[in-house]
């Protein structure tokens, strides 16, 4: 499958308000994720895991549009384990303010829809050996892909993403998972307020380290978790309109805590925290360029999850 094959894959329809869209999708793809990543009887889930999430902060950054924008973001992920490895899979659909226009001199903020998929194959599960060594636990490869749809003013970003590299994962509680990625990359912006459109474009193939975790631990009797990813990702050459891109370092982590636990619920039904982001040189632009300040994100959030 090719990046321009994800053009396709899911649509976001301008008409109809923006949480309706979000509820839309969410639905779609709570009926159709889970059945689909158990398909094939030889893939068919040990275990799995899926949240239905929202957050909220009002310090996120856009380049050029600034760093005091809030959103409203929901999110379906699940993450299921089969007998040769993982696989991970979350839809973000992130409704900022009117700082963030969804078009000129719109008084409604931007509608973005952003997929994450993942699949973990483990080495030594596929041939029977066992590969640990010191304080990993397993060797194997990651693939997968970043498809997202954006209706703003300036860019309306179509990005589409592959992602192939080794993966270690080590030897803790919960799950540590360490990837040195290849990164193919492409997008097809359209600027409202000049009405311009740039015919999809490839930037250079680049490389990315990449860091997930979830590390459950309590304080006392309260049963809580650090969860989240550090990307650092390098330049990706010239953009589309010509000028420089700039390495990514981007670090999204919350502490989680057990509320359903506490209330009585099954463990790790219902979780509320804390979630910080930090995203320097966002998508690859320079904050010391003319993107400013908004590709220089610091974010604190809410974060609420209900586990099904």
């Amino acid at each position: 499958m090719t990046p321009g094959d994800y053009r396709s894959a899911a649509t976001v329809s301008p008409k109809g308000s923006r949480i309706e869209r979000a509820l839309t999708l969410v639905a779609a793809a709570a009926a159709v994720i889970p059945a689909l990543l158990h398909v094939q009887p030889t893939r068919a889930a040990d275990w799995s895991d899926t949240q239905l999430g929202y957050r909220y902060g009002t310090d996120f950054g856009e380049p050029y549009e600034g760093n005091n924008i809030a959103k409203n973001i929901v999110n379906l992920g699940h993450v299921s384990g089969y007998k040769y490895g993982t696989n991970f899979f979350n839809l973000d659909m992130l409704m900022s303010d009117r700082s963030d226009p969804s078009g000129p001199s719109a008084k409604s903020g931007a509608f973005e829809a952003y997929v994450v998929y993942r699949n973990f194959l483990d080495v030594g599960k596929v041939f029977s050996r066992d590969l640990s060594f010191g304080p990993v636990r397993g060797v194997g490869v990651t693939t997968g892909f970043d498809w997202n749809s954006k209706t703003d003013a300036g860019y309306n970003s179509k990005k589409r993403m592959l992602v192939v590299g080794p993966t270690l994962q080590m030897k803790v509680p919960g799950f540590l998972s360490i990837s040195v990625l290849e990164l193919w990359e492409s997008n097809a912006p359209c600027n409202d307020y000049t009405n311009t459109c740039v015919s999809r474009y490839h930037y250079k193939a680049h490389p990315a380290l990449s860091i997930a975790f979830g590390i459950p631990f309590h304080i006392g009797p309260v049963a809580l978790s650090y969860e989240g990813y550090f990307d650092f990702i390098a330049s990706k050459g010239t953009d589309e309109f010509g000028g420089p891109t700039k390495p990514e370092t981007h670090w999204d982590s919350q502490i989680m805590y057990d509320i359903g636990e506490a209330l009585g619920a099954k463990p790790k039904t219902f979780k509320i925290g804390f979630e910080y982001e930090y995203w320097k040189n966002k998508f690859g632009n320079p904050y010391q360029g003319p993107a400013g300040s908004g590709a220089f994100a610091k974010t604190p959030m809410v974060r609420v999850e209900y586990h099904f």
